[in-house]
């Protein structure tokens, strides 16, 4: 039994306790852009969780606009510690440069994957329970609501079906399939 017998159950634990607390950072910032009800009880979880170090980031780092820089200073500096901690403990030394552009290829991944799942969980709530309201319906529609209106611009529903989930998925994987290798191969070039 090597080090990777021990390497491999921290490596998890870095792994899921990171990304649960990126996935919250991320929510909380999508749902301030969008204008999402903050007396949600969702919305007040993200909230709590994420305010402490964000407290502390947004006394040096001002908001853009609608854009909240603080929570995505943290979402990149949370995924490199957590790059470099996984890397580290594999053995394989990554420079400063490596993993900043494998960091942001996670965080772009994440953002993407969080779109295809509420984006498929309104798809299906509308089939099962159409017009239902609870706090993570409402939280769904704000998130969904941009991107489907702008595809319903372009393709509007025909004969009742509304086409547009399907529009936004297929270009969500096309933003995969032409950003991801490129960032990957920079990542290799970088290392």
């Amino acid at each position: 039994m090597g080090s990777s017998y021990y390497a491999n159950p921290v490596i998890f634990l870095i792994d899921t306790f990171f990304s649960l607390y990126i996935l919250a950072v991320m929510l909380r910032f999508l749902l301030q852009w969008v204008n999402a009800d903050f007396y949600n009880p969702i919305c007040q979880f993200l909230v709590k969780i994420t305010h402490p170090p964000l407290k502390i980031l947004r006394r040096m780092i001002p908001s853009i606009g609608r854009i909240d820089t603080a929570s995505l200073v943290l979402m990149l500096v949370l995924q490199m510690m957590s790059g470099w901690s996984i890397f580290a403990l594999q053995g394989t030394a990554s420079p400063v440069g490596a993993i900043f552009v494998w960091a942001i290829m996670e965080l772009m991944g994440l953002l993407i994957n969080i779109f295809v799942v509420v984006i498929l969980a309104q798809v299906v709530l509308s089939w099962i329970n159409p017009g239902a309201y609870n706090a993570a319906t409402s939280l769904i529609y704000y998130l969904t609501e941009p991107m489907l209106k702008t595809a319903r611009k372009l393709i509007p529903p025909l004969g009742g079906i509304d086409f547009s989930p399907v529009l936004v998925l297929v270009g969500l994987q096309l933003v995969k399939m032409l950003l991801f290798p490129p960032m990957a191969q920079l990542v290799s070039m970088l290392s």
